[in-house]
C-alpha cells in the first residue's frame, strides 16, 4: 500500500513539474475563429506538449483591446485594426491571416426550410429597417412559389464588438451607399433596428428560439446549430450558397497589401459567396519573452501550413498558397 501511495505521489509530482515547465500562451478575441483555433490547439499540443494554450472567445473588439493593453500574448479579429487603433498600441502589431470563412445569413421561418433567395437590396433594406414583412414584394419577387408569411421580420445582430459584424457591415457598406453613409462598417456600429445577441452563440440562440428572425453567424455555427440559411446574390448576379469552395473563390484575384489588412466581401468572381472574410491573429513585431515569442511563431507557422488541413471539416476555407508564402516571410520579421 505504501509503495502504491508513493507511486501516486511521484506521478502527481511529475505531472505538476510538466505543467510548471510548459509555456502558457494566452489569447483572446474572435468567436468566428473559435472552432478552428481550438481544433488547432488540440492537435498541435499532441506533438508539442511543452506548449499550453488558453483562449477566450470574447469577440474581435475584445481581442483588439486586450492585445493593445498587452494582457494577452495574441489577439484574434475578423476585422482589421484601424490606423487609430494601431497607433494606440505600445508597439507595432502584425496582422497574420489564419483562415477564411463565410458569414451565413440565417433565418427562422416555419415552412421555408431552405433556399430563400436574398439580394443585396433586400439585405440592406432589412437591416436599415425599410423591409419589415416577410412577404415584402422585393422578397416575393425573388422567391416565386415560396409561401412567405405576412409576419414581421425580427432582425438580430451582435451586441458585442464583433469581427463577424465587421465582415457583415463591410458587405452592407459595399452594396448600399445608404448603409455606408448612415451606419458604415466596424466591429461595433449603431444598428438602425434589431435585437442584440452576444457572440455567434448568442445570435444562434435568438434565431433558434424566435420564429420570424433573421441574423448573421459564422457558417460553422449555423451548421452546428442546424440553422437554415439563405442563398445570396453576388456581385455578378448569381445566387450562391456559403461553402468552403465559394469562400475560397472570394479570395481569387485579391490584391493583398503588405500589412495583410484587406477585404474579400462582394467579390466580382462569379462563383464567390459575397459575405466572406478573413480572420487574423494579432501579435507584436517585438515580443519581449523569447520563449513565448518562439512558441507563438512556431504555432502560427504550423497553423498556416499543416493546420490548414484540419479546417475543412469545420467549414473554413484554407489560405491560398501564395498568401501562406507571404505570411512565412512576415513571421521571419518577428523579433523575440
Amino acid at each position: 500500500m505504501k509503495k502504491i501511495l508513493a507511486l501516486v505521489v511521484a506521478m502527481a509530482m511529475m505531472t505538476s513539474y510538466a505543467f510548471a515547465d510548459a509555456t502558457l500562451i494566452n489569447g483572446a478575441g474572435s468567436t468566428f475563429i473559435y472552432p478552428a483555433i481550438t481544433k488547432w490547439f488540440d492537435e498541435y499540443s499532441k506533438s508539442n506538449p511543452g506548449v499550453m494554450f488558453n483562449y477566450q472567445a470574447i469577440g474581435s473588439g475584445g481581442g483588439i483591446k486586450q492585445i493593445t493593453a498587452m494582457t494577452v500574448d495574441f489577439g484574434a479579429t475578423d476585422g482589421p485594426m484601424t490606423m487609430d487603433q494601431m497607433t494606440q498600441a505600445p508597439g507595432r502589431i502584425y496582422h497574420i491571416p489564419m483562415v477564411m470563412g463565410a458569414v451565413a445569413v440565417a433565418y427562422n421561418l416555419p415552412g421555408v426550410d431552405k433556399g430563400l433567395k436574398l439580394t443585396p437590396d433586400i439585405m440592406a433594406g432589412i437591416y436599415l429597417g425599410k423591409i419589415t414583412q416577410w412577404n415584402d414584394p422585393l422578397i416575393t419577387a425573388q422567391n416565386p412559389g415560396v409561401n412567405l408569411p405576412g409576419s414581421s421580420i425580427i432582425v438580430v445582430h451582435r451586441s458585442d464588438g464583433s469581427g463577424t459584424s465587421f465582415i457583415f457591415t463591410d458587405y452592407l457598406s459595399s452594396v448600399s451607399s445608404e448603409w455606408k453613409g448612415r451606419v458604415g462598417k466596424g466591429t461595433s456600429v449603431n444598428w438602425p433596428v434589431g435585437l442584440g445577441g452576444k457572440g455567434n452563440e448568442g445570435v444562434s440562440g435568438l434565431l433558434k428560439q424566435s420564429p420570424g428572425t433573421i441574423g448573421y453567424v459564422e457558417l460553422a455555427y449555423a451548421k452546428e446549430n442546424n440553422l437554415t440559411y439563405a442563398v445570396l446574390q453576388n456581385k455578378s448576379g448569381n445566387f450562391i450558397e456559403p461553402s468552403i469552395d465559394s469562400t475560397s473563390q472570394a479570395a481569387v484575384g485579391v490584391n493583398v497589401p503588405a500589412d495583410f489588412r484587406f477585404s474579400i466581401v462582394n467579390s466580382p468572381n462569379p462563383q464567390a459567396y459575397p459575405i466572406a472574410g478573413m480572420t487574423w491573429i494579432l501579435i507584436y513585431k517585438h515580443i519581449d519573452d523569447p520563449v513565448k515569442g518562439k512558441a507563438i511563431v512556431d504555432f502560427i507557422r504550423w497553423a498556416v501550413t499543416d493546420g490548414q488541413k484540419l479546417t475543412a471539416d469545420l467549414d473554413y476555407a484554407p489560405l491560398p498558397s501564395d498568401l501562406v508564402d507571404m505570411i512565412q516571410k512576415k513571421l521571419d520579421l518577428v523579433k523575440y
